[in-house]
């Protein structure tokens, strides 16, 4: 039975004994988990998302300096939704309640960013999340309805896990040769060569991260796979599909629930791409973008 909360109303799928909870503002993965293992840090039912866990961003993750770019040629202000960095964060769909169509073991939620304050275009997403034996498939899909080519990028926030361990035991492994340099506000200023511990795995409780990664190594398959390991050898795999060639990983203190939390954000572009350009696609008028990323457990 789906529930109402203030992230709106709780989807609940169920294949075997993997089950998960979606919320409808946001589309946000807020819960995933295999028999009475969670593979995503859960919160309190009764609070707003914490720390963005588990939203969509688009059309841009992270930040937007001044809420100002350049669309090619043209000056566009964007509304400053996080005033502590003077940025437009996370998109436009972020506080946005989807449409919801479910099945027992998936669901594909709906929304619009219909043209506004500095972002004058119609983009339909979607984003289909999949339950699987080992976890969850998650498909997102942008199609550009304006009359114009359209910049885009997406991203999304989840928190991965493994709910009875320590998280300060768990050991994070990132696949990337390259880590932006920021500014007081987070914003990238530069790159340097990443941490080559980060590739071969670090202990979550040793190091404090909200760093954005490129230069990442694919699999044959063609995906990048982030793990967390547990001290008994049990991994949760963040992968990511073609087109998702950033990450953003994330060090909590503050997450509802457990004294540390780990975000690996899968993005299509990095912070302030609308200014750089790095990532962001033009999509012509009707033309639909398709990206894939998921979880699973070993």
């Amino acid at each position: 039975m789906n529930s109402v909360s203030p992230t709106g109303t709780q989807v609940h799928l169920r294949l075997g004994d993997v089950t998960a909870q979606i919320a409808q503002v946001g589309a946000s993965l807020r819960g995933l988990r295999i028999g009475e293992v969670d593979l995503v840090s859960p919160y309190p039912l009764d609070v707003p998302t914490p720390s963005c866990s588990g939203v969509v961003l688009t059309p841009w993750p992270n930040r937007v300096r001044d809420g100002r770019w350049d669309d090619e040629g043209t000056g566009r202000q964007l509304a400053i939704s996080e005033p502590k960095t003077t940025t437009a964060s996370h998109g436009l769909l972020r506080y946005t309640a989807y449409a919801v169509e479910q099945t027992e073991g998936a669901a594909t939620l709906r929304a619009t960013v219909f043209p506004q304050t500095g972002y004058p275009y119609l983009i339909e997403t979607s984003v289909a999340y999949v339950l699987t034996a080992d976890g969850i498939e998650v498909t997102h899909t942008l199609t550009n309805w304006s009359d114009s080519a359209a910049p885009v990028a997406l991203g999304t926030h989840p928190f991965p896990t493994i709910g009875d361990v320590d998280p300060h035991d768990l050991v994070l492994r990132v696949p990337a040769h390259t880590v932006f340099k920021t500014d007081d506000r987070m914003l990238p200023i530069g790159t340097r060569p990443a941490d080559p511990d980060l590739r071969e795995g670090v202990r979550v409780g040793d190091v404090s991260l909200d760093t954005g990664f490129t230069d990442l190594v694919r699999d044959p398959d063609g995906r990048v796979r982030h793990t967390l390991t547990a001290p008994d050898g049990r991994t949760v795999t963040l992968w990511q599909g073609e087109g998702f060639d950033f990450v953003q990983v994330y060090t909590a203190t503050n997450y509802p629930g457990t004294p540390l939390a780990v975000a690996i954000e899968p993005m299509t572009a990095p912070a302030d791409a609308f200014n750089s350009g790095l990532g962001v696609r033009r999509l012509a008028s009707g033309e639909t973008w398709t990206l894939e990323w998921g979880l699973s457990f070993a």
